[in-house]
């Protein structure tokens, strides 16, 4: 690849309005000459098709009518596509500018490989104060294994179009870590993971965020993840899961508040390993920290 890279997105969506213009315009707006851009919208009925037809000109492909799931819109939005490196962009995040560019020099010069960056979050809260925070996914790649912790942030992860051909589709019975599976595969199935120190994506937290609304169902579906990448690990994610649902005993508090009174730095993780010896002794703080943050 001498010239430019196709670059293609997919987007999926689903009734995500008022936030899904943004979203397209950071990507649009990247003015990246050999953009293939692809919406592929669960049938909405909050005023999304008027957005995505204001934009039509500019699109490769887009559809709105009901489909199996968030992983099968991705999945068919691929199918449509034919770039040489891909990327998808949920309707609730946008792209840095120049992020693009970035990645495709990155491609011309590096070759095949899943190219991951860091990003910032955002959160509105009500009032209108924002809160933004950055990641710190360079160190994390430097001395996490991937099977503990899931620290891609999908947004800001391209990858070209040989690795997603030899490692395969999403996961569709997956509705909540088909990402981290799929990231997971790709390595197993020798795609080099590379780090580039650049920010590439604004990932946003709201209300509706389907993260934060999974509770129980995506905690199970990430435990399987665990049986299946790290076994070893299974069985204090388990714990974990069990641990969140109790009430916080007496020694739990009362340590708490004497951590407190000390201005002792200390996280729950911390907590949990000191009210509870006898049930994480077998772990270290370490795993307790990281799998604490999967929850």
């Amino acid at each position: 690849m001498s010239e430019l890279p196709k670059i293609s997105i997919v987007t999926p969506s689903y009734n995500q309005a008022q936030y899904l213009e943004d979203t397209i315009q950071s990507v649009l707006g990247q003015n990246y000459p050999n953009l293939e851009y692809i919406i592929m919208d669960g049938g909405s009925t909050d005023g999304s098709a008027d957005i995505i037809k204001k934009h039509e000109k500019h699109l490769a492909y887009w559809v709105s009518a009901k489909d199996n799931g968030q992983a099968a819109a991705i999945n068919s939005g691929f199918q449509q596509s034919t770039g040489d490196v891909l990327l998808w962009l949920n309707s609730d995040d946008m792209l840095m500018p120049n992020s693009l560019n970035f990645i495709a020099e990155k491609v011309l010069t590096e070759g095949d490989n899943l190219f991951f960056g860091e990003c910032i979050h955002f959160r509105k809260q009500r009032g209108g104060t924002l809160d933004a925070w950055g990641s710190d996914v360079g160190d994390e790649s430097k001395t996490i294994d991937l099977s503990v912790f899931d620290y891609i942030i999908q947004p800001s992860s391209f990858w070209t179009r040989k690795i997603w051909e030899q490692t395969g589709s999403l996961n569709e019975s997956l509705h909540f870590g088909f990402d981290w599976e799929w990231f997971l595969r790709a390595q197993r199935s020798g795609a080099k993971l590379l780090y580039v120190d650049k920010i590439l994506s604004l990932y946003r937290y709201h209300d509706d965020h389907k993260s934060k609304a999974g509770g129980t169902a995506r905690q199970q579906e990430l435990l399987r993840l665990y049986r299946e990448f790290s076994p070893e690990k299974a069985p204090l994610y388990m714990l974990l899961m069990e641990d969140q649902e109790r009430p916080r005993s007496l020694k739990y508090r009362i340590i708490r508040k004497g951590w407190s009174l000390l201005k002792k730095q200390y996280a729950h993780a911390d907590l949990l390993a000191a009210a509870y010896p006898e049930r994480y002794r077998k772990f270290s703080t370490g795993d307790i920290r990281l799998l604490v943050r999967m929850l």
